[in-house]
């Protein structure tokens, strides 16, 4: 199976940002149809290269153009108002059908919590704070909170309100998630997170919710190629932006959380896992072993007419697979 992730990077060398942003909203629909289960879609701050800041915004427009494919929007909690958050979580959740789910986060780059005019040091205040008071609007109820009669409305489609989980890479953020209740899904491990999570979970009266937690060597961006050699000529300088914008977010945490320190595209290619061009014989292996394939077809600002013969090479080895499980049966 697929899914496909988008942060809607654009360095100078890229596409420009409307070809990006209007790229992303067809390649879901395309990739809906194309055994493409879910679209991951993250967030960041004041990044020089346009990071996508607004995930739930990207999320309405491409629930609009989908049926079935899932939504699993990054918020980095401690930056919203969360009256406000649920508003906008549970009009999306009526757009979509009951579609998204929310994968939420501390934050951790200084340059963003000035950007917002927050203390980095109250992050974990600030997100207990905004989860406990999200979580309750989102089941339709009016409250009383601060002196303030609070009713969201229209109610979240979902009873209760959309899955939330909390996301990270480290041990802290294993045991808020059980802390909370939630379910963790992680974009990296660490040794021990997984302990950490149930342990949180059953202190605090939760029974253990869905984990995922991916292996180290884990790609986070994968692309399927008839040349691989060709393709890394073509797009390697992309996928090294890419990895270098994390590496520089992340000076001291490249094993845990599956970040490349690469000097250049070779380095990349050949010394980490975090960035992988494979062709279509192990993507096949891959699928067939039950993987997933995740892709991000506009990595570091690709530009689209490059990008569309990737993203379709995996979709149709999909199809073709399934015909042929179907025929064989």
């Amino acid at each position: 199976m697929l899914t496909i992730r988008f942060d809607m990077r654009a360095p100078s060398f890229g596409a420009a940002t409307t070809d990006l942003y209007a790229a992303a909203i067809d390649m879901s629909a395309w990739a809906e149809q194309h055994g493409c289960v879910a679209a991951v879609l993250c967030e960041y701050h004041g990044s020089e290269d346009g990071y996508l800041p607004a995930p739930l915004m990207l999320a309405s427009a491409i629930a609009a153009r989908t049926e079935r494919l899932m939504l699993n929007v990054v918020v980095i909690l401690p930056f919203y108002e969360p009256v406000r958050l649920a508003e906008d979580i549970a009009v999306l959740d009526i757009l979509s059908n009951g579609r998204v789910s929310h994968v939420f986060g501390l934050g951790y780059r200084p340059e963003e919590f000035e950007h917002f005019g927050l203390d980095r040091s109250r992050r974990g205040v600030l997100a207990d704070e905004n989860l406990a008071l999200l979580r309750t609007l989102l089941t339709g109820r009016c409250i009383v909170h601060d002196g303030r009669r609070i009713t969201v409305t229209s109610p979240s489609r979902t009873p209760g309100g959309p899955v939330l989980m909390w996301g990270g890479a480290s041990l802290a953020a294993a045991r808020r998630a059980g802390r909370y209740g939630l379910g963790l899904l992680a974009n990296g491990s660490v040794a021990g997170m997984r302990e950490a999570y149930e342990a949180a979970s059953r202190e605090h009266g939760h029974e253990p919710a869905g984990v995922l937690l991916p292996p180290p060597d884990t790609p986070t961006v994968t692309f399927v190629a008839d040349d691989v050699d060709q393709a890394w000529e073509e797009i390697g300088e992309h996928l090294l932006h890419d990895a270098r914008m994390y590496a520089q977010w992340n000076p001291d945490n490249h094993a845990s959380a599956g970040i490349s320190a690469a000097r250049d595209v070779a380095e990349l290619r050949t010394a980490y896992t975090s960035h992988r061009i494979i062709d279509i014989t192990e993507a096949a292996e891959i699928i067939a072993g039950g993987g997933f394939l995740n892709l991000s077809p506009l990595c570091g600002g690709i530009p689209p007419e490059t990008a569309w013969p990737y993203l379709r090479r995996a979709g149709d080895l999909i199809e073709n697979l399934t015909t042929t499980r179907g025929s064989s049966q």
